[in-house]
């Protein structure tokens, strides 16, 4: 029994430090699970220094990236199965102090919820983020918590994010609002928006080149996004959970025919996007 925490980290060397910092490392009852995913920087590294020995703290070097990927290792590998909660959080966020103990103490006095939600304290639209997920009651995946018993589902089930998913996030939420049925069974209840559980990220500084980059990049994997829960809702909505692919891909030939670029700006991003749907769509 106990608590865990999955920090996931792609190319985090400069961030994974303080994101280990902000943790409460000393928790006796909690194991924390650094997954470091298809990098090649010094993430790994820098994480076993931040962790500066300690045997709760465990770093694994995934050659493998992908977050859906690495969420199903996580959840299906390196799990016990008999965790009380379990924490998902971003390696390039800063937890606010007793986040962890408000999201176990929720789900611990709500028992019929599946999940619980950290809060963005932080950026231009934090306040907005926040009245949607106290609103909808969505889930971000910087910082979210799901329960042990609905994990254990999750494992007795086999059920898995598809492996090339992009944001785990919404899927999850889906998952924990229907608890594992189809959005017919939706009960907005079953995921809790923590209020004294938040998270920081580093803001985004459109000055330097290489953030730039990094944004244009996010953009187009944002309007992939945007396409592939097209998908998943549809499949959510007919079929439930078991009728999610292995890859999101193998299901691209039958619905790239019905998508179509959304008005500019962003609909620059959603034809690149969709260019590259296509590609893999033809095994490229």
């Amino acid at each position: 029994m106990g608590v865990a925490v999955g920090i996931f980290a792609h190319q985090e060397e400069r961030r994974i430090g303080r994101c280990l910092s902000s943790l409460p490392l000393d928790r006796a009852d909690t194991v924390f699970h650094v997954l470091v995913n298809g990098s090649t920087d010094a993430t790994a590294g820098r994480a076993r220094e931040a962790a500066a020995g300690r045997t709760n703290v465990i770093v694994h070097d995934l050659a493998a990236g992908g977050k859906a990927r690495t969420w199903n290792h996580f959840v299906h590998r390196l799990l016990t199965g008999g965790e009380d909660a379990v924490i998902f959080m971003d390696g390039d966020a800063e937890i606010l102090a007793g986040s962890i103990d408000a999201l176990v103490s929720d789900l611990t006095a709500r028992p019929e919820a599946n999940a619980a939600a950290g809060m963005p304290m932080n950026g231009r639209s934090a306040d907005a983020y926040r009245r949607t997920l106290r609103e909808e009651r969505g889930l971000f995946g910087d910082l979210y918590a799901l329960s042990g018993r609905f994990l254990a589902a999750i494992r007795l089930r086999g059920l898995r994010l598809p492996e090339d998913l992009i944001g785990d996030d919404g899927l999850v939420a889906a998952w924990a609002h229907t608890d594992l049925g189809r959005d017919a069974d939706w009960r907005r209840e079953r995921v809790l928006a923590c209020e004294y559980a938040g998270f920081r990220c580093e803001a985004v500084s459109l000055l330097r080149p290489t953030t730039l980059r990094m944004q244009y990049r996010r953009m187009i994997n944002y309007s992939v996004r945007f396409f592939q829960n097209r998908i998943i809702s549809d499949i959510m909505g007919r079929d439930g959970v078991d009728g999610l692919p292995v890859r999101m891909d193998a299901v691209y030939g039958e619905w790239l025919p019905r998508f179509a670029p959304r008005a500019l700006p962003v609909g620059w991003f959603d034809r690149k996007a969709l260019a590259r749907m296509r590609d893999f769509a033809r095994g490229k």
